[in-house]
This record gives structure tokens, C-alpha cells and sequence, in this order.
């Protein structure tokens, strides 16, 4: 994959304020800005055009993850003068607008648009979806068609930049687990009868499907509580044959080896430790410095040349 140059711009200068995102040659434009600063944010022509917008806020119910709405509207500031006079959208604590630069966007790809994002959303499972239905996909022509699948794929890229990844996918990986493959050595964890195996991709690190986990903590577990309980509650950790343990029911990716770890142990854990590579023993850590040295070596030698 060819790499991407995303402009930023603090309309305020300062990182907390009216951010404008742009992916050069593309005709969309995604501005967020914190929900206290709806009122500077009506005041920019963009909001006034028909567009997507995305309601994004932490999910009281679920600390780990966030809740979300996501809506289209001709008038996108319309919209969001609506929204903010409902009560139930008091999660919501950041807004993010999608429009075309050039203005092209009509209403039927707006519809289309704000389908496809609930489809991609609800795919990913990665946030709370407050939308009470999911429109179907409305028909356009194939060009049309086309124009808008590029779109979304621009702004799915710039979402995650922005601090917003419930549009990323569910990592894959077709690999049976204890196998090997270029794309990330297999890693394993055994914990009390338990067993898990894991990669690293996309920055993520993922416990693969089929992999098992402890039930019931120890007493003096404390980190990741709340995410174990999450996945539990999900769907995506569910009882296996032994009532000692839970089994993932898909991939399930984490921020880090040690809350992967964690949840797997049930029990408080270093994961760059406990994790190892399928095959070695080599933990983790070891492994992550093994591959530091080697890329300090090959530009050392780069630089000789």
C-alpha cells in the first residue's frame, strides 16, 4: 500500500479546538470539533451543506469504548441544532462532519453515505451505536456508486487519525492458529489450563478466535476488569466445554500484549513478558527488541553505502 499525506489544520491553534482533515486530491473534508464549540463550528460555511455527521462520545455503560450516532442531513448544522437538544444524546462530547469541497454531494449520497457508515460501524463492533434503525443502501447509478465508495474509503482512513476508529474493521487473519506467517510470528500464552494465541497487525495485538481465557479472576486482579466483563457481555468471549473458561468467539483485538494478556490470565499481567513466540520461548519483549536491533543495523548499513 502506497503511503497517504493527510492535512491537519487547527482552525484555533491549539489541538483541542476546530480541526479541518483533507487527504490530497480527494473532494472531502472531515472538521471536528468538541461539542462545547458548537457554537464556533455553526459559524463556518461547510456545516451548512449536505453532508454525514458522526456524534461520538465515551459510553457511560462501557467505559472502554465509545457510543456513537451517526446521521446525514442536507443542512448538516440543521442536524446537529436538533441533536443538541436531546436529551439522549448527553454522551456526546465530540462532532464530526463530513462534506465534498466541491459541493457534489446530493441528497441521495448523503443516504448512501450514512448507510454505508452504520454498515461499516456496525461491522466493526468496535463503538455503541445509538441509531435506532440502519437504512437500507439506497439505489444509485454504478458511477455514483463508485464515487461514493471512494469517498468512504478517504474518510474511514482519516477517521482513526482523528482519534476515531469505530469505522476500522475487524482485524482478519486466515492463519489457523499455531501456524506461522510473514505477517507476524504467533503468539502464545498458557495460564492455568488455559491457552491463547495471538499476532501483532495494524498496531493492534489480536487474540485469535478459538483461544481460551480464565473465568474467574484472582483475588487481587485489577486492570481490564471492566473489558473482560465487556467482551463477556459482547459476545465475543463466550462459555467453552470447561465452566472454568471462556473461549473467543472471534478476533479480538487490544491496545497492548498486557491488556490481552490480562484478560486472557485474569489476573494482573506483563504481558510483554508472558506473551511468547510460538515455537521459541522467546517472550515478547525480547522478540520486540530483536526486531529494534535489527532495523537499527539495516540502517546502519544503509548509511554506509
Amino acid at each position: 500500500m502506497r503511503g497517504r499525506t493527510i492535512r491537519l489544520y487547527l482552525v484555533d491553534g491549539v489541538p483541542t479546538g476546530i480541526l479541518t482533515a483533507e487527504i490530497i486530491n480527494w473532494t472531502g473534508k472531515v472538521i471536528t470539533a468538541p461539542r462545547s464549540q458548537l457554537p464556533e463550528l455553526a459559524k463556518r460555511e461547510e456545516v451548512k451543506r449536505t453532508g454525514i455527521y458522526c456524534l461520538v462520545g465515551p459510553d457511560p455503560d462501557q467505559p472502554e469504548r465509545d457510543r456513537v450516532y451517526i446521521g446525514e442531513g442536507d443542512s448538516v448544522l440543521k442536524r446537529l441544532l436538533y441533536h443538541d437538544k436531546d436529551e439522549m444524546k448527553d454522551f456526546w462530547t465530540k462532532t464530526a462532519v463530513v462534506i465534498s469541497k466541491d459541493d457534489n454531494i446530493t441528497k441521495s449520497h448523503g443516504r448512501y453515505l450514512e448507510s454505508r457508515f452504520l454498515a461499516l460501524a456496525i461491522s466493526a463492533g468496535r463503538a455503541s451505536l445509538t441509531n435506532g434503525t440502519s437504512p437500507e443502501v439506497p439505489v444509485l447509478p454504478e458511477p455514483d456508486v463508485a464515487d461514493m465508495e471512494y469517498f468512504l474509503e478517504q474518510a474511514q482512513m482519516i477517521f482513526p487519525v482523528l482519534g476515531m476508529n469505530f469505522l476500522q474493521p475487524k482485524p482478519v487473519y486466515t492463519q489457523p492458529i499455531g501456524s506461522t506467517s510473514e505477517q507476524s510470528p504467533q503468539f502464545v500464552i498458557s495460564v492455568v489450563g488455559t491457552k491463547a494465541f495471538a499476532i501483532e497487525t495494524g498496531g493492534e495485538f489480536v487474540v485469535l478466535k478459538g483461544s481460551t481465557t480464565r473465568k474467574h479472576g484472582t483475588e487481587s486482579w485489577t486492570s481490564y476488569r471492566s473489558l473482560r466483563d465487556q467482551l463477556v457481555q459482547e459476545g465475543k468471549l463466550v462459555e467453552s466445554e470447561s465452566p472454568e473458561y471462556y473461549v473467543f468467539a472471534e478476533n479480538v483485538a487490544f491496545s497492548s500484549p498486557s491488556a490481552a494478556g490480562t484478560v486472557v490470565a485474569a489476573a494482573n499481567t506483563n504481558g510483554r513478558l508472558s506473551w511468547k513466540v510460538e515455537g521459541t520461548g522467546q517472550s515478547y519483549a525480547d522478540w520486540h527488541d530483536a526486531m529494534l536491533t535489527a532495523a537499527a543495523a539495516e540502517n546502519s548499513e544503509q548509511d554506509k553505502e
